[in-house]
Parts: structure tokens; sequence; C-alpha cells
């Protein structure tokens, strides 16, 4: 019997070229801002308040990519 062919998740294919260096950075923000929403809402904070406190940490997490990626003309 021939193994089938399991074709990868749309994810990993659109990240498959990216550096490791960013995909360690994409992998940080996933855990702690699931972790962190997560907490929030256990505490019983509005959604607006959970939802803009993740928005403020992902704007970190994506100005620190941009940083790190170079620019092309």
């Amino acid at each position: 019997m021939t193994p089938m062919f399991c074709p990868l998740p749309p994810y990993l294919k659109r990240s498959a070229h990216l550096p490791q260096e960013i995909k360690d950075i994409g992998w940080k923000a996933q855990t702690r801002l699931c972790k962190r929403y997560r907490a929030l809402s256990r505490t019983g904070k509005p959604q607006p308040r959970v939802l803009g406190a993740i928005a403020r940490e992902l704007a970190g997490f994506i100005w620190d990519i941009a940083r790190r990626t170079p620019l092309t003309a």
C-alpha cells in the first residue's frame, strides 16, 4: 500500500519561505497573545478592552518583524 499524499495546511505553505527568525517571532506572538486573551477574558474584562490590549501587543510583534525584514526597492 502506498502512503497517501497529505498537503500542507495553508498557513504552513504561506510561511515556508520565511526565515526561521521571523517564524519564531510569529510563534511567540501566537502563544503569548492566545494566553493573554484567555487570561483577560477569564477575569471578566469587557470584550472591547480585551481586544484593544491584544491589538496593541500584536502591533508590537508586527513592528518587530518589520524591523528585522530588509527593505527591497
